[in-house]
């Protein structure tokens, strides 16, 4: 189920954040005493930000927010592409939690915003992603380097071409 957030996923929150696996391919963990200092009791309470909740606990987070104009990858000339992103707890890992989830919230954008693509950015060497990517039906624009490594830029939309 996809929700908002509440003061109960704090402690879920804190561990996306600080775990080296959820990391591995984001720029690493950051330190756990620091995100405890600095997450709001009601972390992520924004627009475009779902929590993914399993049997009443979080599991993970999506995002659609605005990619940076200044970035390499877009699909819009002026840039601002909505951009899909995702972390979950790795014992979620595997039950395929992540693509029920991500095509939920794209089915959620494309009612929302029925002509806009989604951007989605991973790293190549990053195989759980990519094939998450393939699953979507995200298409591959380019690649590029980014933060020292090798990116996967792809592009996913709700509407189908005329043919």
């Amino acid at each position: 189920m996809l929700r908002e957030s509440e003061a109960r996923d704090r402690a879920a929150f804190i561990e996306l954040f600080a775990c080296p696996e959820v990391h591995t391919y984001l720029g690493g963990p950051r330190p756990r005493d620091e995100l405890e200092r600095a997450m709001p009791e009601v972390p992520g309470r924004r627009p475009g930000l779902f929590v993914i909740d399993l049997g009443g606990a979080m599991i993970g987070s999506i995002t659609l927010d605005r990619r940076d104009a200044e970035r390499p990858g877009h699909v819009r000339p002026d840039g601002g592409d909505a951009e899909l992103g995702y972390m979950f707890l790795p014992e979620a890992w595997g039950c395929g939690y992540a693509a029920e989830a991500c095509a939920a919230a794209l089915d959620w954008f494309a009612d929302a915003l029925p002509s806009e693509p989604v951007v989605l950015c991973t790293q190549t060497a990053n195989s759980r992603s990519m094939r998450l990517a393939a699953k979507l039906g995200f298409t591959e624009v380019e690649r590029f380097e980014e933060w020292g490594s090798e990116q996967w830029f792809g592009v996913w939309s709700s509407v189908t071409p005329s043919g």
